[in-house]
């Protein structure tokens, strides 16, 4: 046997296991590093954060980025050569991350890394019949291997969606195995750049898991912001939406792109929802309004397409807590027009069940990374295939 897969097999039968989850999200403010000790796999999975801390991009970093990302059109040779050039910039965040924890690398048995989304595109996002759904992450798993020496499970969604899904969102197959409550009808919201949502009801299992995408979180209010405040790269606690009004005919354009009429399931990004596309809304108005305007329009927006959502599908059948976990959740505003629109749901933070809101994402691929070393088949799949599958690509450092 190969010295690599005997060690990954020993590996495989220990009962606990040290798993970094590395995420980086459509917002590329920076990498969300969790160190996880797991105990089991499946539903017997244990999970205990060790520690966390989130390595804010630099601004240089951030630009090169944006050279790439969310466009149709890029230099392949700028994409080809940051595939690694990223990997090994987020190696040395976690070499540094392990080094300020002190934690020896040789202590940690995997690194589960998401990457960093370019493009995104769902079959409702391209016309074009001959292909079907496709998503693009960059940062490659063999460099991170050998930039630290630990070995990187990596490019999870490619998995997802061979099986018949769309890439995302992969949230429910840890909101499954962290927050499922054999009593308790759960609703695990995520409001990052795109907000996402899980459906738990008591006793559910994994193939009666629903999630979606509700459209956007806080990726227009961040891109708007940026534009316009300069300096700022968020509307923190959404003061400035709090000081500016709603106007009503932009929110309905807004809301009338033909995403919302989409079945649920469905999964979306930045290349519908950027500046271009309030650009688009307000010309369809005639009329301009202050910034503070759209932005209070623009967090209402995500507020009224969340609640949507989530009443479409939970409908009033059963009662359930929702448990908030991103970026979102610091916007006071925007809680409180998700309190205001769901009132029969019991809103809390996810530190309420244990998962600090800001790790939370970067947990989730700790989970997956131990299960496609420890676990069984997770399911995936779109609205009508579910079928058994392992997600993640293995690299090793030698």
């Amino acid at each position: 046997m190969h010295p690599n897969i005997q060690h990954l097999y020993e590996i495989a039968n220990k009962p606990t296991r040290k798993v970094i989850g590395l995420m980086s999200g459509t917002s590329l403010d920076g990498l969300d590093i969790a160190l996880c000790t797991i105990t089991g796999a499946g539903k017997a999975t244990k999970v205990k954060l060790d520690a966390f801390i989130t390595v804010p991009y630099t601004p240089d970093l951030k630009e090169k980025l944006l050279t790439v990302f969310s466009k149709k059109t890029v230099s392949l040779e700028q994409l080809c050569v940051l595939n690694p050039w990223l990997a090994l910039q987020h190696a040395s965040m976690v070499n540094h991350a392990l080094q300020q924890w002190g934690v020896d690398a040789a202590q940690v048995d995997l690194i589960a890394s998401h990457g960093q989304t370019i493009y995104h595109a769902p079959k409702s996002l391209h016309p074009n019949d001959a292909f079907g759904p496709a998503s693009l992450q960059i940062v490659d798993g063999d460099h991170i291997a050998v930039a630290t020496g630990i070995i990187t499970v990596s490019d999870f969604r490619q998995k997802h969606i061979a099986a018949g899904g769309e890439g995302a969102p992969l949230s429910l197959y840890g909101d499954y195995l962290l927050c499922a409550h054999e009593t308790e009808n759960r609703i695990l919201l995520n409001i990052g750049g795109i907000a996402n949502f899980t459906i738990l009801k008591a006793g559910s299992s994994l193939e009666q898991v629903f999630s979606s995408d509700t459209g956007p979180g806080n990726t227009l209010m961040d891109a708007y912001t940026r534009k316009y405040f300069e300096g700022l790269a968020y509307d923190k606690d959404g003061i400035i939406a709090k000081s500016g009004k709603i106007n009503e005919p932009l929110l309905q354009s807004l809301k009338s792109d033909s995403f919302f009429s989409v079945a649920f399931p469905k999964t979306i990004g930045p290349e519908l929802f950027n500046l271009d596309y309030i650009i688009q809304a307000q010309m369809a108005l005639g009329t301009m309004l202050s910034h503070e305007d759209v932005l209070a329009t623009l967090n209402m927006f995500t507020a009224q397409t969340i609640s949507e959502a989530i009443k479409k599908v939970v409908g009033d059948q059963y009662i359930y807590t929702m448990y908030i976990s991103g970026g979102g959740m610091h916007n006071h505003l925007l809680m409180e027009h998700l309190k205001q629109l769901l009132p029969s749901i019991i809103i809390k933070s996810s530190m309420e069940i244990g998962i600090l809101p800001d790790a939370k994402e970067a947990i989730l691929f700790a989970l997956l990374g131990n299960e496609a070393v420890a676990g069984t088949s997770l399911l995936a799949g779109g609205n009508a295939t579910k079928v058994a599958t392992t997600m993640g690509k293995i690299s090793f450092p030698n």
